[in-house]
């Protein structure tokens, strides 16, 4: 038995002295005491811009956005329920309607937790003052095409319109939507007379704001 034990703790010398001669003891025997950490979950991350024209669609890139998650544009001092804008997320670059007036705002990413909204990640978010373009003839036949240009904020609801110049701002007519093309062929109105082209704004906190116009005379 002893010669047993004493042949066991000889070869086991020998190995550690083989080891050690290859200089490869130290690494083995730190690899033994290490002990790899747990991996981390990955955390969440948004990035998006910080200014942006008041109306004007935000585009938002996110990662790793939890189960259930959602984007909002609120005040920086309303609480985690309160909220201008709220969008589910159907994808990893989400796009949000931003608020029609200029401001400071805070794009936020939450999830609800025990029936409650919790605020996972910030970022703030200045609106600046918005503005539009309008271009078409001056004079266009009755029943005729009338070609239009109409570049502004370029919100989801936003629209170009040919009213009447006394018309209230939340009036119909025939109309397009920039968002889907900021070119279009608007049809004249029979009736001849002096019309008004408009871009109106359509945003939260600001519906049917008219950011600017242009004469056009039917004949």
């Amino acid at each position: 038995m002893a010669t047993g034990k004493s042949g066991a703790s000889i070869g086991a010398l020998s190995r550690r002295a083989l080891l050690i001669a290859a200089g490869l003891w130290p690494a083995t025997a730190a690899a033994q005491k290490q002990q790899k950490p747990a991996p981390r979950p990955s955390q969440p991350s948004l990035s998006a811009a910080r200014s942006i024209m008041a109306g004007a669609p935000l585009s938002v890139l996110l990662s790793n956005a939890p189960q259930g998650a959602r984007l909002a544009i609120a005040r920086p001092d309303d609480p985690a329920d309160r909220a201008i804008v709220v969008v589910e997320l159907k994808n990893t670059v989400p796009n949000l309607p931003t608020p029609g007036v200029v401001g400071t705002y805070e794009l936020r990413l939450t999830v609800e937790k025990d029936g409650a909204a919790v605020i996972l990640l910030r970022q703030p978010l200045a609106t600046t003052e918005p503005s539009a373009t309008l271009a078409a003839p001056e004079r266009i036949s009755r029943g005729q095409g009338l070609p239009v240009r109409g570049i502004g904020p370029n919100g989801e609801q936003d629209r170009v319109m040919l009213v009447k110049p006394d018309a209230p701002a939340d009036a119909d007519g025939p109309r397009f939507f920039p968002a889907e093309n900021v070119e279009a062929m608007l049809e004249a109105p029979d009736q001849p007379g002096v019309y008004e082209l408009r871009y109106v704004l359509h945003a939260p906190l600001a519906e049917h704001r008219i950011l600017a116009r242009r004469p056009v005379r039917i004949e």
